[in-house]
């Protein structure tokens, strides 16, 4: 009975350690993989820092630098979770070696108990054994013979255990610094995490200063650009009112006979509307010839309604066209400067008659021409205004009285 609970014991024993193995064996796998997903991570969060380095560099790129920030938020948490699941699996190790310690410590110590109660029994039996004994009592002789016989090859293998109990101690000592190890890179792990955490909440306060940031400088822009949409409605209420004002000029000058003392008779005519129609129609028969009136960068807005950025819609009267300040403005074509004036910016603009049709330069910083010169096509009539902005914008427009057109029919 006593040999077969040693012999459950073992059998035990045997399955615990294979068990723990595998379990050892597995977790070390899942460890691997875990530390392999956290090098990508550290190299993702490593290419961000560098990325939002490159970015706060340009102070504009305030919404790139939010969105930089929040990828390497997202990263820092997965880090942080890549760490807490490498926590997971080295508590599991630490708990599946505490286990096989323990075991082998049961283990040590049963050995060294039974192995002490052999040499006793040896001990005890030697002292049964005498020389008289041997030589007068065959069967005593013959039967502490076989005993001893019996006992020698128990001690020999007694023997074996003992150096079986030395090698399962050293087991232990190595299993032991190996749990040692553990707890120290589990200490290192977490105080990686706590270290992460800070990073963590330092950026997240970044995050929110930076979008405090943009939120008010939205609104600075927005209010910007809410200044500069009222801005350009009063312009076009000022171009509105010298185009009606030339309209009705002319509609004046062309009433007004001018009379020719002939011989015999006397006669009205009009000395200005042939004129006219013979200018309108020379720039008419130019539609889609004409160059354009500045070198530009971009289209800011076409022709038609359009929705700017503080809301709302508003109707672009011609084309407005970013270019950089300084730049010469022609005249697209033939004809004599009705208007020069300024806008409610401070910016300067000037009216180009050309019979009926009259073309319109805003947002000159400085004009070459005055009222009532004639220009010639591709004359310089000033050039672009400096907002104190990279770009400035320069308007321009084509009438045909009180019409506004397209001004991309007429340019080439």
């Amino acid at each position: 009975m006593h040999k077969n609970k040693r012999f459950i014991l073992c059998v035990r024993t045997i399955v615990f350690v294979l068990l723990a193995s595998v379990s050892i064996e597995t977790q070390a796998q899942s460890k691997k993989q875990l530390e392999r997903d956290k090098a990508k991570i550290e190299k993702e969060i490593a290419r961000l820092s560098d990325e939002l380095n490159k970015a706060k560099k340009n102070a504009k790129n305030s919404t790139k630098q939010i969105n930089l920030i929040k990828q390497r938020i997202g990263e820092r948490n997965k880090l942080i979770k890549n760490i807490n699941s490498q926590v997971t699996v080295l508590d599991k190790k630490i708990g599946c070696t505490e286990d096989s310690l323990r075991v082998m410590r049961g283990q040590i110590d049963d050995m060294k108990t039974e192995y002490a109660k052999v040499v006793r029994t040896l001990y005890g039996l030697r002292q049964n054994v005498t020389s008289t004994t041997m030589v007068f009592d065959n069967d005593a002789y013959n039967y502490s013979y076989l005993k001893m016989k019996y006992f020698q090859e128990y001690s020999r293998y007694r023997k074996h255990q003992a150096t079986a109990i030395h090698r399962k101690e050293r087991q232990f000592e190595d299993l032991s610094l190996d749990l040692q190890r553990q707890r120290k890179e589990k200490s290192s792990l977490l105080a990686q995490e706590k270290k992460q955490k800070d990073a963590l909440s330092l950026e997240q306060q970044k995050e929110q200063k930076n979008l405090n940031k943009s939120q008010q400088e939205q609104k600075n822009l927005k209010q910007q650009i809410a200044k500069k949409e009222k801005q350009k409605q009063q312009l076009q209420q000022q171009i509105q009112q010298l185009i009606n004002a030339e309209v009705a000029k002319s509609a004046n000058k062309t009433t007004t006979p001018s009379t020719n003392v002939n011989t015999g008779s006397g006669s009205a005519s009009s000395s200005s509307k042939p004129a006219n129609d013979a200018a309108s129609a020379d720039f008419a028969g130019n539609k889609g010839r004409l160059s354009w009136p500045v070198s530009y960068k971009s289209v800011a807005r076409e022709y038609g309604l359009y929705t700017h950025s503080s809301g709302g819609q508003n109707r672009n009267y011609g084309i407005d066209l970013n270019c950089s300040p300084g730049s010469t403005v022609s005249c697209v074509f033939a004809g004599t400067v009705a208007r020069v004036f300024t806008a409610p910016n401070g910016s300067m603009g000037v009216i180009v008659r050309h019979g009926n049709y009259m073309t319109v330069y805003a947002g000159l910083g400085n004009v070459s021409v005055s009222q009532g010169t004639k220009v010639s096509t591709r004359q310089a009539i000033g050039t672009v205004y400096n907002s104190g902005e990279e770009t400035s914008e320069v308007s321009f427009q084509v009438w045909l009285g009180k019409d506004a057109l397209n001004p991309r029919h007429w340019l080439r």
